[in-house]
């Protein structure tokens, strides 16, 4: 298969229009156009695990973490991070990478990092791209209106407007702006489209809004000591690092957000966290966030890979489910550059 096949369908899951400014998701090196047979799921992209890649006979990688977040002012290959994109080129290994828009995407990291974490109530942290919605009214014949619902429901992620005007030929639903093409291209696939119209009418509220890191609620209340312990158990980490002047009180409401996150807190604050687990935070910031009564978990950046086990997952399941010749392979290369000692 090619790689634009297993790149496509991804980015139907977590949009590249979901990324944050300057961050260089997506294709990394190589052409989309190459044909692959396996692919080697990891968090970031070092020389080892290119060695891994090679190894296993891997020809792309699917990271998180971008291999070429700064831009190289040369190649020298005398600098292991140089050398390794020569070997990456040398074996026609193509490198695509998911960043910020796998960290906003409904389902993607920080769902699956509150999921770790047994969250209740979860919702959006830090707003970021936000999807506008229209009222989309259709004409179609009687006998396809409940076929033509069922799949805008289901498969187009529309909602039936029950207060609109309906009749046995014409009904609304309330749809997202960035939907209507693939709704109108399915219902061309079992109505002919002389058969059939619609309308599009913008609606100035509701819509979906996309969120980097999540909030919710512990199932019970712990202690601010008893929930860091709980991090480490979960994240399978050997410590982390406590910022809190009340490690005994009892808290619930828990914010959490993947990889570098502290330049966040305020935000944590405001939509009433007790506690906000993140990672990499600098040590004034850390100042700031006791100064303001936050306690904060920072069990390290590396908790992202939770996302080698879930994407793996959900690759093989996209193979299955389109009958790709694709093999699925998760890292076994632990990345993390700190050690607990």
């Amino acid at each position: 298969m090619l790689a634009n096949e297993l790149i496509q369908r991804f980015e139907q899951f977590a949009p590249l229009k979901l990324k944050w400014d300057r961050d260089p998701s997506g294709l990394q090196i190589g052409d989309r156009q190459q044909e692959i047979h396996k692919v080697l799921v990891t968090l970031d992209v070092r020389p080892e695990v290119v060695d891994e890649a090679i190894k296993v006979g891997a020809d792309m990688i699917f990271a998180h973490h971008p291999v070429m977040f700064r831009p190289a002012n040369n190649l020298d290959y005398q600098e292991p991070q140089k050398a390794m994109y020569a070997k990456i080129a040398a074996h026609h290994i193509l490198v695509y990478a998911a960043h910020t828009n796998l960290d906003s995407t409904d389902n993607g990291m920080n769902d699956w990092l509150a999921a770790a974490l047994q969250l209740k109530h979860v919702t959006g942290l830090v707003p970021g791209y936000h999807a506008d919605a229209v009222k989309m009214t259709v004409i179609v014949p009687t006998d396809q209106v409940e076929a033509v619902q069922e799949y805008l429901t289901n498969t187009a992620k529309a909602k039936l407007d029950r207060y609109a005007f309906n009749s046995g030929e014409q009904f609304s639903v309330d749809i997202l702006q960035d939907q209507v093409t693939k709704a109108v291209a399915g219902i061309n696939q079992f109505v002919s489209a002389d058969r059939w119209d619609y309308q599009l009418q913008p609606l100035v509220s509701g819509g979906h809004q996309y969120s980097m890191g999540r909030i919710g609620d512990l199932a019970q209340p712990m202690t601010v000591s008893a929930f860091a312990e709980q991090c480490k158990s979960t994240f399978k980490i050997g410590g982390l690092r406590l910022i809190s002047q009340h490690p005994d009180d009892l808290i619930q409401r828990v914010a959490i957000l993947g990889g570098d996150g502290g330049k966040f807190y305020p935000t944590a604050l405001a939509q009433g966290a007790q506690v906000y687990v993140t990672g990499d935070v600098y040590y004034h910031t850390a100042h700031d966030m006791l100064a303001a009564g936050l306690s904060v978990v920072d069990p390290g950046h590396h908790i992202e890979s939770i996302c080698i086990p879930k994407l793996t997952a959900l690759f093989k399941q996209w193979q299955a489910e389109n009958n790709w010749q694709l093999a699925v392979v998760a890292s076994n290369v632990n990345t993390d550059p700190f050690t607990f000692i």
